[in-house]
Order: structure tokens, then sequence, then C-alpha cells
């Protein structure tokens, strides 16, 4: 399946800022979900989308000299940054994107090119197999020693970074980045029955319910614990996305729902009270 069709409303927000100009929105790129594959695929549709020599012309199957070089993984400019990848012999760093990596991106940096480079920042397996970002592997002396060049980087320059959940990496590094979730679409097992009695079809819940709908997650939560409960959730979620991948209003407002629960599950681990929590998720998720 083409990413067009996977991912329609990311690859056409991505289309439409590129042919207004809005160049701010490639600066630094965040993505993330559970899918890492799906998320570096995109990241290189971005790396052709801004190199391609069609330019207003562009599609995925492009067949330019850029577009052929970053399908086979040869473009010069676009580099893919992880604990395998992009390190010099003498680095000797096994487990992390190096302190001496971040230095080789800032110090390319200082020659002009006549592309638009892109640097991708995930994780890798031994096999080659594309992970996410956390801050085991991407730690904070690598991180901050980025975050100049991240917030005002020069001219045709884009940083993406990839991660399972946001929180993954430094919230300095966010706080530079435009996110985007990226849904999976795998065939995956979300098993969703901690919740499904309370909060099955929870968009065609009445607004005057919202407490009570609250009350009875709380209730569910004293059985296992909040975090549980919210992640059940989610996973009921992520199986809506999947299952309503061609109707694109619907998808948007999952994705706003799904960082909703992200929010709830940061204010549950700073030990704010779970039944408030709940009561505020449901007041903005239940329309």
């Amino acid at each position: 399946m083409q990413l067009s069709d996977k991912y329609p409303f990311l690859t056409k927000y991505f289309l439409q800022a590129k042919n207004s100009s809005n160049y701010s929105v490639f600066q630094s790129i965040l993505l993330y979900g559970s899918d890492f594959k799906s998320q570096y695929d995109l990241a290189l549709y971005i790396a052709k989308m801004l190199n391609c020599e069609k330019k207003e012309d562009f599609n995925e199957f492009c067949n330019c000299q850029n577009c052929r070089w970053i399908d086979s993984h040869e473009h010069p400019a676009v580099i893919t940054v992880s604990k395998i990848d992009y390190k010099t012999e003498d680095d000797t760093s096994k487990t992390v994107i190096s302190l001496k990596q971040a230095q080789m991106v800032k110090s390319s940096l200082t020659t002009t090119s006549d592309y638009h480079r892109v640097f991708i920042f995930c994780d890798k397996g031994n096999d080659g197999e594309v992970l996410g970002l956390n801050k085991l592997n991407f730690q904070e002396e690598t991180a901050n020693a980025l975050l100049k060049t991240i917030e005002e980087p020069p001219r045709n320059t884009t940083f993406i970074f990839l991660t399972r959940e946001k929180n993954d990496i430094l919230q300095t590094i966010q706080s530079r980045c435009m996110a985007f979730f990226v849904p999976s679409f795998n065939i995956e097992q979300y098993d969703y029955s901690l919740i499904s009695n309370v909060f099955e079809d929870y968009f065609t819940f009445e607004r005057q319910k919202v407490f009570d709908i609250a009350s009875d997650l709380f209730d569910l939560s004293k059985n296992s614990t909040p975090l549980e409960v919210l992640e059940s959730i989610q996973k009921y979620i992520l199986c809506l996305i999947k299952n309503n991948n061609e109707n694109k209003q619907i998808v948007y407002k999952l994705i706003d729902d799904v960082r909703e629960i992200e929010t709830a599950k940061k204010q549950i681990q700073l030990n704010i009270n779970p039944q408030n929590v709940f009561e505020d998720l449901c007041l903005k998720i239940i329309k």
C-alpha cells in the first residue's frame, strides 16, 4: 500500500505545507507511534518531497535522480543517524547516538549544499530493524549538543526524530519539534477488554453523562491501575483508527483523542488525582 493511501491525512498535510512554502513545518519533526518502519518510510517520503526534481509534480513513485537516490539510501544529503549509522571508525559507542555523531551533524552544516538536507534520528536493532529513540539510546548530553541547531537549523535543513511516545525523548527536543502521531495498521491484538463494557462506542455518549463515565473508569482503576485503564482506552482507539482509515474526519478526531490520553498518562505519572484525570479526559473527548 502506498503511503498516500495508508496515511492520507499526514502525506496531504506535508505536501500542502511544501506547496504553500510553509517550510517552518519542516525544520524539526517528531514522529511517534508503534510502527517504526512506517515512521521511517514517512521520513523518507518527506525527504523525497523536499528534494524531488519535479517540484510541484511530486509523487511518491517519482523516478528522478534524487528520488532514486533516496529510495536506495544513497542520497548524500539524506542521513540516518542511529547507534549503527553515521559513525566514524574511531567512534567506539555501540548502544547510543554519540556526542561525536552530534558534532558530525553540526560540522556538516557549516558547508553549503545544493540539496535539502534531512537527518533522520532513530534507533536500530542488530539486524538493521528501525526502532524508536528513547532516553537511553539518545542521551541528554547528545541531545543538548543539538538543541541550538534543531531550534534554528540552516536553510533547507530538516531534523526528523522517530520514537514510540513523545515522552521517550527529552522535553527540550520535544518542544522544538512539530509532533505527528503515526498510527500502526499492522495486524496486532488490541486487547481493550478492561474498558469494553464502560467505554466502547464512547463517541456516541451524551455529554451530560461525562462524569458518570469518568466515575466508571475510576472504579475500574481500583482493581487494576489508572495507567492500565488509560492504555486500554488507547488500544481501543488505535483499533478504531485502523478500521476507519478511509474516513479522514474520524481519523483526525481519534488522533486528537490519542493525544489527550497521552496527556492523561503523564498526569497520572505526576501523581495527579486519578478521578480528576479521568474527568478531565472525558470532558475533552466526549463531545
